[in-house]
């Protein structure tokens, strides 16, 4: 039990710096996005837009996806910081895609239309499931 007690104790710092950082890419990714868009997610999820709330929760999971692989291979901070920003890219890359081809996405988010935030979602998914299988390799 002690070996065990040891362990931890050991990699509790690790733990906590590379949790710390992955958190604060999250959140400054999170934020950088609802700028990047054309409508404002957070105005939108307060006054009941499912829409947004669903196009916003697909972001957040697009971006702590990668992450989380990264998490798990990463050798140092700096991985995990790279990566996160990589994956921060892409994700606003998949939203411009989307809107292109959508045509009006952030519109259609602000009119609460259920059928774009599902489409939107899905390409914000993907997106992270190819990004989370290539950082992890």
């Amino acid at each position: 039990m002690q070996e065990v007690l040891l362990s931890i104790w050991a990699g509790l710092p690790v733990f906590m710096v590379h949790s710390g950082v992955s958190l604060l890419i999250l959140v400054f990714g999170a934020f950088i996005y609802t700028k990047v868009t054309r409508h404002d997610e957070i105005a939108l999820i307060r006054d009941g837009n499912v829409a947004a709330s669903l196009s916003y929760g697909g972001a957040i999971v697009g971006l702590a996806l990668p992450l989380a692989f990264c998490l798990s291979a990463s050798v140092s901070v700096w991985d995990i910081v790279f990566w996160g920003i990589i994956a921060l890219v892409f994700q606003i890359i998949a939203f411009r895609l989307a809107d292109l081809f959508m045509k009006g996405v952030s519109k259609r988010i602000e009119d609460g239309e259920m059928s774009a935030a599902v489409m939107l979602v899905s390409v914000k998914l993907s997106t992270a499931f190819i990004n989370a299988a290539a950082i992890s390799g």
